[in-house]
């Protein structure tokens, strides 16, 4: 079969343009990177909602249990970006408790991937060399045993770390956690002997606070949406009260560098008054 000399240079022109594209976008990068670098504030609790993976897969022509691969994957891609950047907590919205009426199939790869991954991190060089501690926030009591089992293998680990805090919300809803706390609170108040109307009178915001899953955690200062969805659909609603939002176009597994890169930059940028 005889070459065809047009076909050819229309190729070769296609593989020119497209090195040129990412040499273009590697030095855009590497100019945000230092320019993060410079800009010296940094959140100290990153709050990432995790969206888009299954458009992902639809884009791209997959099954949707791909798309949730290709999600746990980029998480394991950001993690790295969080520890070389020096962030000291990070909070990772997996799964949702308004999730649960999905197709059975779907919530059972999602939670095959969760135990995965745990047991991925229970021995991950990079969770004991930063000293992470990892913890599951959520309602699990529904999960399998052998998921529980292994996100218990996980906190167990790294239970006496001192070094960044990997929050994982799984089975998370906002306002289920409020609900949690209260509860907490108010049982708590009940077997000191106190009356509920005592208790009720008495009740403040800091006994709330003090009660939720991320309390030993400072408030989030930045949360990032993947996906182009402009909402909290629930996400920390009680501590993200003064948290700065930001919502990329981009869906969860497509998030790159780049994308991070900018949302930081652009927080450094942002003047926070909490109210005043």
């Amino acid at each position: 079969m005889k070459s065809n000399p047009a076909a050819a240079a229309v190729r070769t022109l296609q593989k020119t343009r497209s090195a040129a594209r990412g040499a273009l976008l590697w030095g855009y990068e590497q100019r945000l990177a230092r320019e993060v670098a410079a800009g010296g504030k940094l959140p100290r609790h990153l709050g990432l909602i995790l969206d888009g993976n299954r458009r992902y897969a639809r884009a791209g022509g997959m099954g949707l249990e791909m798309g949730h691969s290709f999600g746990a994957d980029k998480a394991h891609e950001v993690l790295q970006w969080c520890l070389e950047l020096g962030i000291p907590a990070v909070t990772i919205w997996v799964l949702s408790t308004d999730n649960n009426n999905r197709d059975p199939q779907e919530i059972a790869h999602i939670l095959s991937l969760l135990e995965r991954e745990a047991l991925n991190l229970s021995t991950d060089p990079r969770i004991h060399a930063n000293r992470v501690k990892v913890r599951a926030i959520g309602q699990h009591s529904n999960f399998p045993g052998h998921v529980l089992d292994a996100l218990r293998e996980l906190e167990e680990k790294t239970a006496h770390y001192d070094g960044m805090r990997l929050n994982i919300a799984v089975g998370y809803g906002g306002r289920e956690e409020i609900v949690d706390a209260v509860k907490t609170h108010l049982n708590a108040q009940a077997a000191a002997g106190m009356s509920l109307e005592q208790a009720a009178a008495e009740l403040a915001p800091d006994h709330i606070s003090a009660h939720l899953y991320t309390a030993d955690t400072p408030d989030p200062d930045f949360i990032i949406r993947t996906s182009g969805e402009i909402r909290l659909s629930g996400f920390m609603l009680w501590q993200s009260v003064y948290s700065e939002y930001y919502f990329c176009d981009v869906y969860w597994p497509g998030f790159r560098r780049v994308d991070f890169l900018r949302a930081l930059r652009d927080f450094q940028g942002r003047d926070r008054r909490f109210g005043k």
